[in-house]
């Protein structure tokens, strides 16, 4: 029997909140104003938290109580109920939303107390892999050649039928040189390493593993839906300055060196939610269209393995606040 402390009606819960989430920062989308989409987002996420039956506590979310005005970390949430561990990014790629760009996301993971890694808001080296692959078949400390070719073998193709998606950033300039010199191909992205990571679990994506580095919050919201979906990520903070180092001892990490498996990111029972804002790989984007709005979601939870995609249409009046 499977051990499910959370809610079943939760799964649902968390949709609701990631809904208008995103149908209110797609009220910017396209304006330019990234700061705007992002503090829609939270607000109408913030309220939507708060209605439900839940002692929750943001163990990931905007930032520290004092520089992020809702979603803060340690911010007590919820109407009563279980206590309940919250990881949020009521904007993924607000750059992107403020552009009309692809992959803008609303995204949330929820789980009993202590599943969800308390990270800093910080870098982080990510490796990734779909549930077709041996979670011991890559090691973050590999280098990528290596990795590409234990994946080949798992998989029985060539390594120029591997592909690899990474963040299009200067700082992995030489990460993608590698995997190239191996013969495989590599799947650049703008920004949304969430959507990058659990494309590695997804058959129609036609990725087979993530490389490098983004935001540690994004790893543990990442692990979060590959409880679900299948795979594997492991991944370690890159401390690069005392600021750095400073924000991890203060989310109680000393040992800065640490490797995070899976488990360790997202552990015990979990529920993803994901909503788009813009369309992209994983999601659609919200829609304005015969008087109403209409969102396009995905909710999964571990304990079942259960993974659904969600069209839901809302009236005008009430897209601020879903049901």
């Amino acid at each position: 029997m499977v051990d499910a402390p959370l809610s079943r009606s939760l799964s649902m819960d968390a949709v609701r909140v990631t809904e208008a989430a995103a149908i209110a920062a797609a009220r910017w989308s396209g304006s330019g104003d990234e700061l705007a989409g992002d503090q829609a987002a939270a607000f109408a996420a913030r309220d939507a938290l708060n209605s439900l039956a839940i002692n929750g506590t943001v163990v990931i979310g905007e930032g520290p109580e004092g520089l992020a005005e809702e979603l803060y970390l340690g911010q007590k949430l919820g109407a009563g109920g279980p206590d309940v561990s919250i990881a949020i990014d009521a904007l993924e790629c607000d750059s992107l939303a403020a552009r009309s760009g692809p992959d803008a996301m609303s995204v949330m993971a929820l789980a009993e107390p202590g599943g969800l890694a308390a990270l800093p808001i910080i870098y982080m080296d990510k490796i990734a892999i779909g549930p077709l692959i041996p979670n011991d078949a890559i090691d973050l400390d590999a280098e990528p050649g290596d990795n590409i070719a234990a994946v080949a073998e798992a998989l029985g193709r060539p390594a120029s039928a591997i592909t690899a998606c990474i963040l299009d950033r200067p700082r992995h300039g030489d990460l993608i040189g590698a995997v190239r010199a191996t013969g495989a191909r590599v799947k650049l992205i703008p920004e949304g390493d969430i959507a990058g990571v659990i494309a590695v679990a997804l058959a129609d994506s036609g990725v087979d593993l993530f490389l490098g580095t983004g935001g540690a919050a994004e790893g543990v919201l990442a692990a979060a839906a590959l409880r679900s979906l299948g795979g594997h990520i492991e991944g370690r903070l890159m401390v690069r300055d005392d600021g750095d180092r400073a924000l991890a001892a203060a989310a109680g990490i000393t040992d800065t060196g640490q490797k995070f498996g899976t488990m360790d990111l997202a552990g015990g029972d979990v529920i993803f939610s994901a909503t788009g804002v813009t369309p992209g790989p994983l999601v659609e984007g919200v829609r304005h269209e015969g008087g109403s709005v209409t969102s396009h979601s995905v909710v999964m939870r571990s304990a079942t393995g259960t993974v659904r995609w969600i069209r839901a249409n809302h009236r005008p009046t009430d897209a601020s606040q879903t049901s």
